[in-house]
């Protein structure tokens, strides 16, 4: 049976209680009001809210993050946060994690941990998921090699623009990575065949969708080397006015793509995390 709807009063913000950032970390109040507290936060706040939380709600919250989130919010927490709470996880939720996380934030926060341990995630990662990880170890962390992602946009020449955008389109894609798509021969999972060049986003734009990416290639734009040096990753950007580029080693094998949010990660000072939560 439907019942009247009751009357609705309005309260004065100054009055509410119970739903700021303070009240609730205080005992007491439950995780469930904290994850719908963050429901629409963009991952980096969520992580600076949680690090403003007592240890032990930290981690409850952690807890009943699921994977995909949880991956989404350690890469925005500083190094030692990271450490911490792949400590608190455990190696098989830690290792759930590093799977649902972009290779190259898995593998600089498996740098971070002693060797052991971080082969003891790796061995426990699906090896669809290690295999990228493992090979961005290999480099050094200041490095093209070191700051790529292994999971840029690749095509072949055949694909169509239309392709091109839908795929350009991946709300999983960061802006920078979505502004440049990478053409090769197959196959076009990284390491890949022979790189043939790339296309701006704003190419991609003007032309008519039933035309092959292989047309439209701009085959002119130097390319990064693996172990090409910050410095030079940096100046590389300055000077062609990219957010990303490739990263294509000595036999021709498009290996991953660098973005400028990468190399600005290693260019701020290390504690830059710790002054942004300062400054709110």
């Amino acid at each position: 049976r439907l019942a009247r709807r009751g009357a609705i009063h309005v309260v004065d913000w100054q009055h509410v209680q119970g739903i700021t950032q303070n009240e609730l970390s205080m005992p007491g109040q439950g995780v469930a009001q904290l994850l719908m507290q963050f429901e629409d936060l963009r991952a980096a706040d969520v992580a600076n809210a949680m690090r403003e939380l007592p240890v032990k709600r930290r981690m409850e919250v952690a807890l009943a993050l699921d994977d995909e989130r949880l991956a989404d919010v350690v890469q925005e927490l500083p190094d030692d946060d990271q450490v911490e709470m792949m400590h608190y996880l455990g190696v098989d939720r830690g290792a759930d994690v590093l799977e649902a996380m972009d290779p190259d934030d898995a593998a600089d926060l498996l740098g971070e941990l002693p060797e052991t341990e971080a082969e003891s995630l790796l061995r426990l990662m699906d090896p669809e998921d290690s295999a990228p990880v493992r090979r961005l170890l290999e480099h050094s962390p200041d490095t093209a090699g070191g700051l790529m992602t292994t999971e840029p946009v690749v095509l072949s020449a055949s694909t169509t623009v239309a392709e091109a955008l839908a795929r350009a389109r991946n709300p999983d894609l960061t802006p920078a990575l979505a502004s440049l798509v990478f053409v090769v021969r197959p196959p076009t999972a990284t390491p890949t065949g022979a790189y043939l060049g790339c296309v701006h986003l704003q190419q991609l734009l003007r032309e008519p969708p039933a035309s092959l990416v292989g047309g439209i290639i701009d085959k002119a734009l130097p390319k990064l080397g693996p172990e090409d040096s910050l410095t030079a990753v940096t100046r590389y950007f300055a000077t062609y006015n990219l957010v990303c580029g490739p990263v294509v080693d000595d036999e021709e094998h498009l290996v991953g793509a660098v973005t400028v949010d990468d190399v600005l990660d290693h260019l701020l000072p290390e504690d830059w995390r710790d002054q942004e939560v300062a400054g709110q």
